[in-house]
């Protein structure tokens, strides 16, 4: 297939596009290479926390790029410099105070396993909720139990884990003004909806924008790889946006061309169209 050689930045979400329920194809790897060999920047864009496992990811695919986690809450810098750190923020867009103080007093009257990611890279949680423990296991990251009402931190995002029969209607029905919401799956614990909550206004779209703007570029000269609702904005407002064979319809019918799905290399599928 021919190339999309006016792509010049590859946007790549984490969960059911790059990692798939046994991790990532190993079939991936050679075809970022020989992408970024070609010059084209590669960014992972993921609702997880620029930390442990999924940092490793980021330098996998752009060891001195810039990567955008928390939903679009913090996009880190990439260096290789040994004598500076390894991932500085270039972005960073905090929760309201009060309407995430709201939202975690709702999260507990409803009885929902919550988490809280701060801007230093912190991970915390209330409750101990088994499916807290097996997020943990998934990230490769320990979190520490807090009370997130009494940080000294600020919050960047904070995410519910939404099993089959948790209450997600009554949850998004009364979200405090000030809050974006986001929900995501992954197939490392199929049946549990993600829902992260940002800063109004901050979402992957949003982050995406910063990214392509440092690079000196537009969203038209970019690419999207995604699976999921929370992917769907971006793969619509990129020049090329490609959904995985195991998104939703609603993904699929935006995008601009559809793959094989993630077990099945359907991430180097869409990489090899841009080469």
């Amino acid at each position: 297939m021919g190339g999309h050689s006016a792509v010049k930045l590859v946007l790549v979400d984490v969960d059911g596009t790059l990692v798939g329920k046994d991790g990532v194809p190993p079939c991936v790897w050679p075809r970022v290479e020989a992408l970024r060999a070609k010059g084209v920047r590669l960014s992972l864009i993921t609702g997880r926390p620029g930390r442990g496992e999924t940092l490793g990811y980021a330098r996998r695919l752009d060891p001195t790029g810039l990567h955008v986690f928390e939903s679009g809450a913090v996009v880190l810098a990439l260096s290789q410099d040994p004598h500076g750190p390894p991932a500085t923020p270039v972005h960073v867009a905090a929760l309201p105070e009060e309407a995430a103080q709201e939202a975690i007093r709702l999260a507990r009257r409803l009885g929902l396993p919550l988490e809280g990611y701060t801007a230093q890279g912190g991970f915390y949680v209330e409750g101990d909720s088994p499916l807290l423990q097996a997020h943990q296991d998934l990230l490769g990251l320990k979190a520490e139990g807090a009370d997130l009402l009494r940080l000294e931190e600020p919050l960047v995002r904070l995410q519910v884990l939404a099993g089959p029969e948790a209450p997600l209607g009554a949850l998004l029905d009364a979200l405090p003004p000030g809050l974006t919401y986001h929900v995501a799956e992954s197939p490392k614990m199929p049946g549990v909806r993600f829902v992260s909550l940002t800063k109004k206004g901050v979402s992957k779209l949003s982050a995406a924008r910063l990214v392509a703007e440092a690079y000196g570029l537009s969203l038209a000269e970019c690419a999207m790889v995604g699976d999921g609702e929370n992917d769907l904005e971006l793969i619509r407002a990129v020049g090329l946006g490609v959904a995985m064979g195991n998104a939703p319809e609603s993904v699929k019918r935006a995008a601009k061309r559809v793959v094989a799905p993630v077990e099945a290399c359907g991430l180097g599928e869409a990489l090899d169209l841009l080469g």
